[in-house]
Protein backbone atom coordinates (compact mmCIF):
# COMPACT_ATOMS: atom_id res chain seq x y z
CA UNK A 1 0.00 0.00 0.00
CA UNK A 2 1.34 3.65 -0.77
CA UNK A 3 0.53 7.23 0.48
CA UNK A 4 -1.33 8.24 -2.14
CA UNK A 5 -3.73 5.00 -1.21
CA UNK A 6 -4.35 6.48 2.45
CA UNK A 7 -5.54 9.44 0.69
CA UNK A 8 -2.20 11.53 1.44
CA UNK A 9 -2.74 14.53 -0.33
CA UNK A 10 -0.09 15.59 -3.01
CA UNK A 11 2.30 18.52 -1.29
CA UNK A 12 2.67 15.67 1.31
CA UNK A 13 3.69 13.47 -1.04
CA UNK A 14 6.14 15.24 -2.77
CA UNK A 15 7.77 16.05 0.65
CA UNK A 16 8.09 12.57 1.59
CA UNK A 17 9.31 11.13 -1.83
CA UNK A 18 11.76 13.87 -1.67
CA UNK A 19 12.71 12.46 1.91
CA UNK A 20 12.81 9.13 0.11
CA UNK A 21 9.57 7.74 2.36
CA UNK A 22 8.98 4.85 0.07
CA UNK A 23 5.50 2.67 1.75
CA UNK A 24 4.05 3.35 4.58
CA UNK A 25 5.10 1.04 7.89
CA UNK A 26 2.41 -0.80 9.97
CA UNK A 27 1.40 2.29 12.75
CA UNK A 28 1.10 4.59 9.85
CA UNK A 29 -1.11 2.81 7.31
CA UNK A 30 -3.85 2.41 10.26
CA UNK A 31 -3.34 5.74 11.75
CA UNK A 32 -3.51 8.12 8.68
CA UNK A 33 -6.56 7.19 7.50
CA UNK A 34 -8.41 7.49 10.83
CA UNK A 35 -6.79 10.72 11.87
CA UNK A 36 -8.22 11.86 8.69
CA UNK A 37 -11.38 10.62 9.58
CA UNK A 38 -11.12 13.03 12.78
CA UNK A 39 -11.16 10.08 15.27
CA UNK A 40 -9.46 10.24 18.41
CA UNK A 41 -6.41 7.75 18.96
CA UNK A 42 -5.11 5.07 21.40
CA UNK A 43 -2.28 4.18 19.62
CA UNK A 44 0.75 1.57 21.19
CA UNK A 45 3.82 1.24 18.54
CA UNK A 46 7.36 0.11 19.35
CA UNK A 47 9.72 2.88 19.11
CA UNK A 48 11.35 3.80 15.80
CA UNK A 49 8.27 2.61 14.16
CA UNK A 50 7.63 5.93 12.41
CA UNK A 51 5.05 7.21 14.91
CA UNK A 52 5.58 11.01 14.09
CA UNK A 53 5.11 10.62 10.27
CA UNK A 54 1.56 8.93 11.40
CA UNK A 55 -0.08 11.89 13.18
CA UNK A 56 2.21 14.66 11.56
CA UNK A 57 1.07 13.67 7.91
CA UNK A 58 -3.02 12.95 8.51
CA UNK A 59 -2.29 16.54 10.87
CA UNK A 60 -0.91 18.72 8.26
CA UNK A 61 -3.56 17.77 5.77
CA UNK A 62 -6.01 18.57 7.79
CA UNK A 63 -4.96 21.98 8.42
CA UNK A 64 -4.04 22.58 4.93
CA UNK A 65 -6.93 25.51 4.31
CA UNK A 66 -6.02 28.46 6.66
CA UNK A 67 -8.74 29.92 8.30
CA UNK A 68 -8.31 33.69 9.07
CA UNK A 69 -8.61 34.92 12.53
CA UNK A 70 -7.59 31.76 14.44
CA UNK A 71 -5.26 30.99 16.66
CA UNK A 72 -3.48 28.50 17.35
CA UNK A 73 -4.88 25.30 16.19
CA UNK A 74 -3.18 22.25 16.71
CA UNK A 75 -0.89 21.62 19.93
CA UNK A 76 1.59 18.93 20.05
CA UNK A 77 3.13 17.59 23.56
CA UNK A 78 6.51 15.88 23.75
CA UNK A 79 8.22 15.16 26.79
CA UNK A 80 11.75 16.56 26.15
CA UNK A 81 13.35 19.07 24.33
CA UNK A 82 15.18 17.30 22.25
CA UNK A 83 12.26 15.34 20.93
CA UNK A 84 10.31 18.35 20.51
CA UNK A 85 12.85 19.86 18.48
CA UNK A 86 13.22 16.82 16.32
CA UNK A 87 9.47 16.72 15.90
CA UNK A 88 9.29 20.09 14.98
CA UNK A 89 12.29 19.67 12.54
CA UNK A 90 10.44 16.86 10.62
CA UNK A 91 7.37 18.44 10.42
CA UNK A 92 8.53 21.65 8.78
CA UNK A 93 10.56 18.87 6.16
CA UNK A 94 6.72 17.07 5.65
CA UNK A 95 5.29 20.96 5.13
CA UNK A 96 8.01 21.62 2.48
CA UNK A 97 5.38 22.93 -0.09
CA UNK A 98 2.48 23.92 2.32
CA UNK A 99 1.45 27.64 3.14
CA UNK A 100 1.42 26.50 7.18
CA UNK A 101 3.24 27.85 10.06
CA UNK A 102 4.72 25.75 12.36
CA UNK A 103 6.41 26.66 16.08
CA UNK A 104 8.50 25.21 18.81
CA UNK A 105 8.07 26.33 22.59
CA UNK A 106 10.79 24.80 25.01
CA UNK A 107 12.98 25.69 27.84
CA UNK A 108 16.02 27.38 27.42
CA UNK A 109 15.02 29.60 24.97
CA UNK A 110 13.90 33.58 25.44
CA UNK A 111 10.48 33.39 26.70
CA UNK A 112 9.54 36.50 25.44
CA UNK A 113 10.69 35.76 22.01
CA UNK A 114 8.58 32.45 21.88
CA UNK A 115 5.59 35.09 22.38
CA UNK A 116 6.35 37.55 19.60
CA UNK A 117 6.48 34.67 17.24
CA UNK A 118 3.33 33.15 18.41
CA UNK A 119 1.61 36.50 18.00
CA UNK A 120 2.82 36.79 14.58
CA UNK A 121 0.57 33.61 14.04
CA UNK A 122 1.19 30.39 14.19
CA UNK A 123 -1.18 26.67 13.54
CA UNK A 124 0.67 24.18 15.07
CA UNK A 125 3.09 24.52 18.18
CA UNK A 126 5.41 21.32 19.48
CA UNK A 127 5.93 22.03 22.72
CA UNK A 128 6.75 20.36 26.34
CA UNK A 129 4.19 20.58 28.74
CA UNK A 130 5.94 22.63 31.74
CA UNK A 131 6.41 25.65 28.89
CA UNK A 132 3.45 25.48 27.71
CA UNK A 133 1.44 26.53 30.89
CA UNK A 134 3.85 28.88 31.11
CA UNK A 135 2.95 30.71 27.77
CA UNK A 136 -0.95 29.87 28.93
CA UNK A 137 -0.19 31.46 32.33
CA UNK A 138 0.91 34.52 29.81
CA UNK A 139 -2.46 34.71 27.77
CA UNK A 140 -1.83 31.65 24.93
CA UNK A 141 -5.09 30.83 24.03
CA UNK A 142 -6.06 27.17 23.43
CA UNK A 143 -9.89 28.04 22.30
CA UNK A 144 -8.83 27.58 18.39
CA UNK A 145 -7.28 24.07 18.73
CA UNK A 146 -8.62 21.17 16.81
CA UNK A 147 -6.26 18.92 17.23
CA UNK A 148 -4.64 17.55 20.53
CA UNK A 149 -1.26 15.47 19.99
CA UNK A 150 0.03 13.47 22.66
CA UNK A 151 3.68 11.73 21.99
CA UNK A 152 5.71 9.45 24.13
CA UNK A 153 2.75 9.88 26.55
CA UNK A 154 4.06 7.10 28.38
CA UNK A 155 7.57 9.14 29.31
CA UNK A 156 5.98 12.54 30.07
CA UNK A 157 3.90 10.53 32.59
CA UNK A 158 7.23 8.85 34.15
CA UNK A 159 8.96 12.45 34.40
CA UNK A 160 5.88 13.96 36.30
CA UNK A 161 4.14 15.77 33.46
CA UNK A 162 0.82 14.00 34.81
CA UNK A 163 -0.82 17.14 36.72
CA UNK A 164 0.37 19.51 33.94
CA UNK A 165 -1.82 17.73 30.97
CA UNK A 166 -4.59 17.50 33.59
CA UNK A 167 -4.66 21.41 33.44
CA UNK A 168 -3.60 21.66 29.73
CA UNK A 169 -6.56 19.16 28.60
CA UNK A 170 -9.38 21.51 30.53
CA UNK A 171 -8.41 24.76 28.60
CA UNK A 172 -8.95 22.65 25.19
CA UNK A 173 -11.86 23.37 23.37
CA UNK A 174 -15.01 20.71 24.12
CA UNK A 175 -15.18 19.12 20.24
CA UNK A 176 -11.37 18.39 19.56
CA UNK A 177 -9.45 15.59 18.61
CA UNK A 178 -7.12 13.53 20.48
CA UNK A 179 -4.00 11.67 19.75
CA UNK A 180 -2.37 9.92 22.04
CA UNK A 181 0.87 7.73 21.19
CA UNK A 182 2.39 5.76 23.68
CA UNK A 183 5.42 3.43 22.95
CA UNK A 184 4.45 1.74 26.34
CA UNK A 185 1.39 0.19 27.73
CA UNK A 186 0.68 1.05 31.25
CA UNK A 187 -1.76 1.46 33.90
CA UNK A 188 -1.26 5.21 34.28
CA UNK A 189 -1.59 5.52 30.44
CA UNK A 190 -4.86 3.17 30.56
CA UNK A 191 -5.98 5.92 33.24
CA UNK A 192 -4.92 9.14 31.09
CA UNK A 193 -6.37 7.85 27.84
CA UNK A 194 -9.98 7.81 29.76
CA UNK A 195 -9.20 10.83 31.01
CA UNK A 196 -8.99 12.81 27.51
CA UNK A 197 -9.85 10.36 24.87
CA UNK A 198 -13.79 10.11 23.02
CA UNK A 199 -14.74 6.62 21.61
CA UNK A 200 -11.14 6.43 20.78
CA UNK A 201 -9.90 4.28 17.77
CA UNK A 202 -7.27 1.84 19.48
CA UNK A 203 -4.14 0.76 17.60
CA UNK A 204 -1.62 -2.04 18.95
CA UNK A 205 0.89 -2.58 16.22
CA UNK A 206 2.68 -4.88 18.55
CA UNK A 207 2.65 -6.69 21.51
CA UNK A 208 3.07 -4.20 24.46
CA UNK A 209 6.50 -3.24 25.57
CA UNK A 210 8.34 -5.46 22.75
CA UNK A 211 11.65 -4.32 21.19
CA UNK A 212 11.72 -4.28 17.46
CA UNK A 213 12.30 -7.54 15.10
CA UNK A 214 15.05 -5.84 13.31
CA UNK A 215 16.96 -5.53 16.76
CA UNK A 216 19.96 -8.03 17.55
CA UNK A 217 20.20 -7.94 20.80
CA UNK A 218 23.01 -9.29 23.25
CA UNK A 219 24.60 -9.52 26.46
CA UNK A 220 27.86 -10.03 27.68
CA UNK A 221 29.20 -11.09 31.38
CA UNK A 222 31.43 -9.12 32.41
CA UNK A 223 33.38 -8.47 36.11
CA UNK A 224 32.09 -4.53 37.13
CA UNK A 225 35.54 -3.12 37.47
CA UNK A 226 36.14 -4.65 33.48
CA UNK A 227 33.25 -2.66 31.67
CA UNK A 228 35.00 0.62 30.54
CA UNK A 229 38.03 -1.87 28.66
CA UNK A 230 35.67 -4.54 27.50
CA UNK A 231 33.56 -1.26 25.69
CA UNK A 232 36.73 0.40 24.73
CA UNK A 233 37.80 -2.88 23.08
CA UNK A 234 34.23 -3.50 21.38
CA UNK A 235 34.17 0.13 19.67
CA UNK A 236 37.98 -0.05 18.68
CA UNK A 237 38.24 -3.87 17.70
CA UNK A 238 34.95 -3.84 15.68
CA UNK A 239 35.50 -0.48 14.30
CA UNK A 240 31.96 0.84 15.35
CA UNK A 241 31.74 4.37 13.64
CA UNK A 242 28.41 5.88 15.86
CA UNK A 243 27.40 4.20 19.31
CA UNK A 244 25.27 5.46 22.04
CA UNK A 245 26.43 4.27 25.20
CA UNK A 246 23.79 4.14 28.18
CA UNK A 247 24.56 4.71 31.93
CA UNK A 248 22.33 4.60 34.68
CA UNK A 249 23.87 7.75 36.65
CA UNK A 250 25.28 11.03 35.61
CA UNK A 251 28.29 9.83 37.54
CA UNK A 252 28.86 6.84 35.85
CA UNK A 253 28.46 8.76 32.67
CA UNK A 254 31.23 11.25 33.50
CA UNK A 255 33.28 8.99 34.87
CA UNK A 256 32.64 6.62 31.88
CA UNK A 257 33.45 9.32 29.77
CA UNK A 258 37.16 10.15 30.38
CA UNK A 259 38.09 6.43 30.98
CA UNK A 260 36.59 6.27 26.77
CA UNK A 261 38.91 9.57 26.27
CA UNK A 262 41.55 8.23 27.96
CA UNK A 263 41.80 4.90 25.26
CA UNK A 264 41.42 7.77 22.33
CA UNK A 265 37.76 8.08 21.50
CA UNK A 266 36.24 10.99 21.00
CA UNK A 267 33.42 10.85 23.35
CA UNK A 268 30.30 13.31 24.16
CA UNK A 269 28.35 13.10 27.11
CA UNK A 270 24.23 13.82 27.45
CA UNK A 271 23.05 14.31 31.34
CA UNK A 272 20.63 16.37 33.34
CA UNK A 273 23.76 18.78 34.56
CA UNK A 274 24.46 19.70 31.37
CA UNK A 275 22.94 22.84 30.09
CA UNK A 276 20.45 22.65 27.28
CA UNK A 277 22.37 24.46 25.17
CA UNK A 278 25.24 22.11 25.82
CA UNK A 279 23.05 18.59 25.16
CA UNK A 280 21.70 20.12 22.05
CA UNK A 281 25.57 21.03 20.86
CA UNK A 282 26.64 17.39 21.85
CA UNK A 283 23.66 15.67 20.54
CA UNK A 284 24.37 17.92 16.92
CA UNK A 285 27.79 16.66 16.56
CA UNK A 286 27.23 12.96 17.73
CA UNK A 287 24.82 13.31 14.71
CA UNK A 288 27.31 14.83 12.28
CA UNK A 289 29.91 12.38 13.06
CA UNK A 290 32.39 14.98 15.00
CA UNK A 291 31.74 12.29 18.41
CA UNK A 292 32.11 8.79 17.54
CA UNK A 293 30.95 7.91 21.34
CA UNK A 294 28.10 9.20 23.08
CA UNK A 295 27.39 8.63 26.64
CA UNK A 296 24.03 9.34 28.19
CA UNK A 297 21.51 8.88 30.96
CA UNK A 298 18.06 8.05 30.09
CA UNK A 299 17.00 11.63 29.80
CA UNK A 300 18.08 10.79 26.40
CA UNK A 301 16.40 7.61 25.59
CA UNK A 302 13.69 9.30 23.96
CA UNK A 303 13.89 12.16 21.33
CA UNK A 304 17.05 10.98 19.79
CA UNK A 305 16.45 10.06 16.16
CA UNK A 306 19.30 9.38 14.51
CA UNK A 307 19.44 7.84 11.25
CA UNK A 308 20.74 4.72 10.64
CA UNK A 309 22.02 4.60 14.01
CA UNK A 310 23.81 1.29 14.41
CA UNK A 311 25.00 1.00 17.77
CA UNK A 312 23.70 0.86 21.40
CA UNK A 313 25.28 -0.13 24.46
CA UNK A 314 23.69 -0.42 27.59
CA UNK A 315 26.83 -0.11 30.11
CA UNK A 316 24.26 -0.29 32.79
CA UNK A 317 21.10 -1.80 33.14
CA UNK A 318 17.91 0.88 33.40
CA UNK A 319 16.64 1.27 37.09
CA UNK A 320 13.23 0.75 35.23
CA UNK A 321 12.88 -2.26 32.66
CA UNK A 322 10.72 -0.52 30.51
CA UNK A 323 13.73 2.20 29.67
CA UNK A 324 15.40 -0.63 28.31
CA UNK A 325 13.24 -0.89 25.45
CA UNK A 326 13.12 2.86 24.97
CA UNK A 327 16.96 2.79 24.96
CA UNK A 328 17.25 -0.09 22.65
CA UNK A 329 15.12 1.60 20.32
CA UNK A 330 16.87 4.26 19.31
CA UNK A 331 18.56 1.91 17.08
CA UNK A 332 16.97 -0.67 14.26
CA UNK A 333 14.55 2.44 13.30
CA UNK A 334 12.50 2.60 10.58
CA UNK A 335 12.71 -1.20 9.60
CA UNK A 336 17.08 -1.01 9.48
CA UNK A 337 19.06 -3.36 11.24
CA UNK A 338 20.94 -2.39 14.40
CA UNK A 339 22.92 -4.04 17.53
CA UNK A 340 21.98 -3.67 21.03
CA UNK A 341 24.43 -4.66 23.53
CA UNK A 342 24.45 -5.16 27.19
CA UNK A 343 27.49 -5.67 30.02
CA UNK A 344 26.58 -7.62 32.93
CA UNK A 345 28.05 -8.03 35.87
CA UNK A 346 27.37 -10.14 38.91
CA UNK A 347 24.33 -8.10 40.26
CA UNK A 348 22.75 -7.41 37.11
CA UNK A 349 22.87 -11.10 35.38
CA UNK A 350 19.50 -11.43 37.93
CA UNK A 351 17.91 -7.93 36.99
CA UNK A 352 18.35 -8.33 32.88
CA UNK A 353 15.59 -11.07 34.21
CA UNK A 354 13.02 -8.36 34.27
CA UNK A 355 13.85 -6.82 30.96
CA UNK A 356 13.23 -10.61 30.04
CA UNK A 357 10.07 -10.79 31.65
CA UNK A 358 8.93 -7.73 30.22
CA UNK A 359 10.12 -7.75 26.53
CA UNK A 360 8.96 -11.42 26.24
CA UNK A 361 12.07 -12.84 25.07
CA UNK A 362 15.45 -14.24 26.30
CA UNK A 363 18.39 -12.32 25.66
CA UNK A 364 21.42 -14.31 24.80
CA UNK A 365 24.71 -14.55 26.95
CA UNK A 366 27.83 -14.95 25.96
CA UNK A 367 31.62 -13.77 26.82
CA UNK A 368 34.51 -11.56 25.16
CA UNK A 369 37.98 -13.67 24.75
CA UNK A 370 39.85 -11.91 27.71
CA UNK A 371 37.27 -10.82 29.74
CA UNK A 372 35.39 -13.64 30.77
CA UNK A 373 34.56 -13.01 34.68
CA UNK A 374 36.40 -14.38 37.35
CA UNK A 375 34.40 -17.06 39.55
CA UNK A 376 35.47 -16.24 42.20
CA UNK A 377 33.82 -12.73 42.73
CA UNK A 378 30.96 -13.05 44.81
CA UNK A 379 28.73 -10.14 44.93
CA UNK A 380 29.18 -7.87 48.37
CA UNK A 381 26.15 -8.09 49.74
CA UNK A 382 25.76 -11.79 49.52
CA UNK A 383 26.95 -12.55 53.25
CA UNK A 384 24.28 -9.45 54.26
CA UNK A 385 21.65 -11.29 52.16
CA UNK A 386 22.42 -14.20 54.07
CA UNK A 387 22.40 -13.41 57.24
CA UNK A 388 18.72 -11.36 56.85
CA UNK A 389 17.39 -15.08 56.12
CA UNK A 390 19.36 -16.75 58.83
CA UNK A 391 17.72 -13.80 61.03
CA UNK A 392 14.25 -14.41 59.55
CA UNK A 393 14.74 -18.25 60.10
CA UNK A 394 15.10 -17.92 63.91
CA UNK A 395 13.07 -15.34 64.64
CA UNK A 396 10.40 -17.74 63.11
CA UNK A 397 11.42 -21.04 65.57
CA UNK A 398 11.05 -18.31 68.37
CA UNK A 399 7.90 -17.92 67.48
CA UNK A 400 6.95 -20.89 67.54
CA UNK A 401 8.36 -22.03 70.66
CA UNK A 402 7.14 -19.13 72.61
CA UNK A 403 3.49 -19.19 71.50
CA UNK A 404 1.12 -18.18 74.75
CA UNK A 405 -0.41 -20.96 76.85
CA UNK A 406 -4.50 -21.26 76.13
CA UNK A 407 -6.45 -20.34 79.45
CA UNK A 408 -8.27 -23.74 80.76
CA UNK A 409 -11.92 -22.99 80.48
CA UNK A 410 -14.73 -25.50 81.48
CA UNK A 411 -15.66 -25.43 77.62
CA UNK A 412 -12.32 -26.02 76.72
CA UNK A 413 -11.99 -29.00 78.78
CA UNK A 414 -15.42 -30.11 77.21
CA UNK A 415 -13.88 -29.94 73.90
CA UNK A 416 -11.24 -31.95 74.99
CA UNK A 417 -12.82 -35.09 75.73
CA UNK A 418 -14.85 -34.77 72.94
CA UNK A 419 -11.92 -34.67 71.05
CA UNK A 420 -10.21 -37.49 72.53
CA UNK A 421 -13.18 -39.66 72.42
CA UNK A 422 -13.43 -39.22 68.57
CA UNK A 423 -10.12 -40.47 68.68
CA UNK A 424 -10.35 -43.33 70.42
CA UNK A 425 -13.10 -44.32 68.85
CA UNK A 426 -11.71 -43.92 65.58
CA UNK A 427 -9.26 -46.22 66.47
CA UNK A 428 -11.15 -48.77 67.88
Amino acid sequence: MSFAKLGVFAPLLKAIEELQYKEPTLIQKRAIPLVLQKKDIFATAQTGTGKTAAFALPLLQRLRKPVEGKGVRAIILSPTRELSIQIHEDITKYAKYMDIKVDILVGGKDLQKQRERLKRGTEIVIATPGRLLEHIENGLSLDDVEVFVLDEADRMLDMGFTKDIRKIHPLLPKRHQTLLFSATFSDKVRKLSKLILTKPAFIETAKKNTTVDTINQIAYHVDTDKKAALLAYLIGSRNFEQVLVFTRTKASADELAEELVKDGLKVGVIHGDKTKANRLKTLNQFKEGKIKVLVATDIASRGLDIEELPYVINYELPSIPEDYVHRVGRTGRAGREGEAITLIDIYEKYEIRDIEKLIGQKIPKDVVEGFEPDPTIRRKDVDEVKLKAEHKREAKKFVKHTKEPQKVTAKSLKMAKKKKKRKTTKRD
